[in-house]
């Protein structure tokens, strides 16, 4: 790896960039899914290559291979210098970057068991098992289960000198009930919609889970769905449990904060962003009892978006982003920070790849915890309704005006969870929704969940970034029906 890299870079400063990284990635994923008691994916990949990226008068340029040869490198590098060159002809201004110091380091993640060790047959066979769970319950008509692991091995060379080597084991397990009745559907998920739970560890994340305890439950709930109320249409308050809520985090918080989109060099994927540079240690964002940060260090926990160093080499921060309500940080790069007079990145550039050229991302832009347990939240709300794991979403091009679905609400009457209800949604503006906010569970109840599948850039990358949440309590907002049956 060292010497493909350091080919790499030793021709892009000769054909006369003035500033280069190379990254190489060796990525392997294992990803193994079962429906309806049958396996339905078994697959394995390896991918391999380099990755260079130039500053050559004054403009970026970016190449890559997966040909690790010296003509191949060689190639690359200059191609990289030369597209630079290219982007040169229309800039508007000089690439500057705020100062980094050089860094020499190796750093593995925290991993007790090696998802790669543990047998496929194993894998499948716990699936199966989950599988015939769901399957007892009359009305579940499809039982899906799915496991995704992913071990991401990469050096990282700069032109500073930074000399960087990282090792990542990403696992992610969870489940899913449906049932369908006429034209109506229910599902529900365990531990979370859309893949389940996922962090930067190895295969006890599975063991943790306890993944086929819960069949039951979720198997009932998907059936009594199909018979519940539809959820009320008005003004309520709202209580939404703690995946639901890092979602929230994501959409309304996460990409608004994303300096590139606030700058408009970004747009795709929902756009730009409302918090524009004047709103910074201005904006009143939340109430008074809402921090977040966005945090990449190991001391966080292990999120999708923990790691030692980002892709430009600079250690992982600790960047508070709310605090107290006040908003006060964005998400920066090393070019971001100095086009904004910011001393220093705060750490947030990703890169899916080998094969594509480093973007803002979040890391783990987490609510902190603030104190009792969800019944206690429940027991002093008067009229509510509760709402539980994801099932759609939808917010503006400028991460403003929102509506979120989910799969499963209880309505809360006199402190007391009483009915079901189905097809729950609520919906409203960021910093109104935000200000509403009275109460924040206690640190017994935060979860740093895996956000698997955020998608950002063209072309597209898709990364994993990590939200830590407890349930929350927002007064007096919009509640009504996401689908009608």
């Amino acid at each position: 790896m060292r010497d493909f890299a350091q080919m790499a870079l030793d021709t892009a400063m000769a054909r006369g960039a003035s500033y280069a990284d190379v990254r190489v990635m060796d990525v392997r994923q294992r990803y193994l899914s079962t429906k309806n008691k049958q396996p339905s994916q078994v697959r394995e990949s390896q991918s391999q290559g380099l990755g260079v990226r130039v500053i050559a008068d004054g403009a970026w340029g970016f190449a890559s291979t997966d040909d690790l040869t010296r003509s191949s490198l060689d190639a690359c590098a200059a191609q990289a210098v030369e597209i630079a060159r290219a982007s040169a002809l229309c800039r508007k201004e000089e690439v500057r970057l705020a100062p980094e110091e050089k860094i020499i380091d190796r750093w593995s993640a925290p991993c007790s068991v090696d998802p790669f060790t543990v047998p496929v047959s194993a894998c499948l066979d716990l699936m199966l098992k989950i599988d015939a769970e769901l399957l007892k319950a009359q009305g579940v008509t499809l039982a899906e289960a799915a496991m995704d692991f992913r071990r991401i091995e990469q050096l990282f060379l700069s032109s500073i000198g930074s000399d960087i080597y990282q090792v990542k084991t990403q696992t992610g397990a969870g489940y899913t009930a449906t049932a369908f009745a006429g034209d109506e559907i229910q599902r529900r998920s365990y531990p979370n919609s859309f893949g389940g739970q996922h962090q930067t560890r190895g295969y006890e994340v599975v063991e943790e889970l306890d993944l086929l305890a819960n069949a039951p439950r979720i198997a009932e709930e998907t059936v009594a769905l199909l018979r519940a109320d539809q959820c009320p249409a008005g003004e309520k308050d709202v209580i939404l449990g703690g995946s639901q809520l890092g979602l929230q985090v994501h959409e309304s918080v996460g990409h608004p904060i994303e300096l590139d989109r606030v700058l408009g060099t970004e747009a795709n994927f929902a756009g730009m962003s409302f918090l524009t540079l004047e709103k910074l240690h201005m904006l009143q964002y939340a109430s008074n009892i809402v921090n977040i940060v966005a945090d990449a260090t190991l001391t966080h926990g292990p999120g999708l978006g923990t790691f030692a160093y980002d892709d430009e080499g600079v250690p992982a921060h600790s960047t508070p982003i709310i605090s107290n309500g006040l908003f006060v940080g964005y998400l920066t790069s090393r070019e971001t920070a100095a086009q904004v007079g910011q001393p220093r990145s705060n750490g947030t550039m990703r890169a899916e790849s080998w094969n594509r050229i480093p973007l803002i991302r979040m890391t783990n832009v987490s609510l902190l915890p603030g104190k009792g347990r969800l019944d206690e939240v429940i027991a002093d709300t008067e009229d509510g309704i509760y709402f539980e794991t994801n099932r759609s979403w939808s917010i503006d091009d400028r991460r403003y005006n929102f509506q979120f679905g989910t799969e499963i609400g209880w309505e809360i009457k006199h402190g007391k969870k009483t009915r079901m209800l189905k097809n729950p949604s609520y919906g409203g503006m960021t910093t109104e929704f935000w200000n509403s906010c009275d109460a924040i569970c206690g640190p017994e109840e935060w979860v740093l969940w895996g956000t698997p599948n955020c998608g950002k850039g063209q072309p597209m990358q898709t990364m994993g970034t990590g939200h830590g949440a407890s349930p929350a309590r927002f007064r007096k907002v919009k509640v009504g029906v996401a689908y009608s049956s």
